[in-house]
């Protein structure tokens, strides 16, 4: 995107072969296969040469990796260089947002995140994508908006097909990116299970709700949810297998082992690994999170999928609205089985 907008790029990348293969015939072939890359990237496994003279950073590492990149990137940064986070999360153990975790190692560059409906292959196809791109704003900033971290990253990677969006609503950004994960293995579980679209759809509405009550403990804003980065990005996840995280689900709710999954290969599903953090956060603060909790008992506690999402469907019937604080049991009934 960086480079299609006109950009001086260059990429840092761990594995030598992908990273000659971008130089020498503008392809990644491990994630991007016969896609080929604007002319003039300049790949690297060197990472103070990838940062050398970097105005900007777009820090694309998965989230249980972000703590060592930045520390490796510490000694190379200039100061002053906004980093623009895309990857999605919440720590484990500590509990803190990513920008958190960055700020705490980079505390002279300004972090920010880039978060929203934007599945790779179809943006380096040049299909039309949105996305949002947050940084708190200083008072300097709402001064002087043209030079605002937020605004200058969203005119140096704006695209004919790439249209950024632009928040000062970090937190609420970060909380839709790290839960939706979550959601989006709980759609895939489902939909491997057996049941239908009206199942999809009532998860996405209620983990969505999930994503609000979590955005409001760490002062995000409920809005920011039902934008792109929450809701834009939870109804993409959910609804393609093209997502890790709804395939990993898929075909668990098939019945398929952990270790069996994507042919055995070993596979980073975010949703994953964001599952142990944000159910041990919930249970900090104090919060109910139930699909994510289902999420969570089936990864890391051995729980059957269909009788764990059982357990859920049959919860008090509660209001929709959190005011009515509404707690009704439900009544219990013989089940009726349903031909095809």
């Amino acid at each position: 995107m960086a480079r299609r907008a006109g950009r001086e790029t260059s990429i840092w990348g761990r594995d030598e072969a992908t990273v000659e293969a971008i130089n020498s015939r503008l392809e990644n072939p491990k994630y991007l296969p016969g896609i080929p890359l604007p002319e003039g990237i300049r790949a690297t496994t060197d990472i103070a040469e990838a940062l050398d003279g970097a105005e900007a950073v777009l820090l694309v590492t998965p989230s249980r990796t972000l703590r060592d990149i930045c520390l490796q990137m510490r000694p190379h940064l200039g100061k002053g260089v906004p980093i623009a986070l895309c990857a999605k999360g919440i720590e484990a153990g500590t509990g803190y947002l990513l920008s958190e975790v960055a700020s705490e190692i980079l505390t002279d560059n300004q972090i920010g995140a880039l978060s929203g409906p934007t599945f790779a292959i179809e943006t380096a196809l040049g299909h039309l994508t949105a996305a949002t791109i947050a940084f708190q704003f200083s008072y300097a900033d709402r001064l002087d908006i043209a030079s605002s971290p937020a605004v200058r990253f969203a005119v140096s990677l704006g695209s004919d097909f790439f249209r950024p969006y632009i928040s000062d609503d970090l937190v609420g950004v970060e909380v839709g990116g790290a839960v939706k994960n979550v959601i989006a293995i709980a759609c895939g579980m489902m939909t491997g299970a057996g049941y239908a679209e009206n199942t999809r759809a009532a998860l996405i509405a209620r983990g969505m709700d999930e994503m609000k009550t979590l955005a409001d403990v760490f002062g995000g804003r409920r809005e920011t949810v039902t934008g792109l980065s929450g809701a834009g990005d939870l109804t993409l996840t959910c609804s393609s297998q093209t997502s890790r995280n709804m395939s990993l689900g898929v075909q668990l709710g098939e019945g398929i082992p952990r270790e069996q999954c994507f042919d055995g290969k070993a596979v980073v599903v975010e949703g994953e690994v964001n599952s142990v953090s944000v159910m041990d956060l919930a249970r900090r603060m104090r919060l109910e999170m139930p699909i994510c909790e289902c999420v969570y008992r089936i990864l890391h506690q051995g729980a059957d999928v269909k009788e764990t999402f059982a357990e859920f469907w049959a919860r008090p019937i509660e209001g929709e609205r959190r005011g009515l604080s509404i707690s009704i049991d439900r009544p219990v009934a013989a089940p009726v089985e349903i031909t095809q």
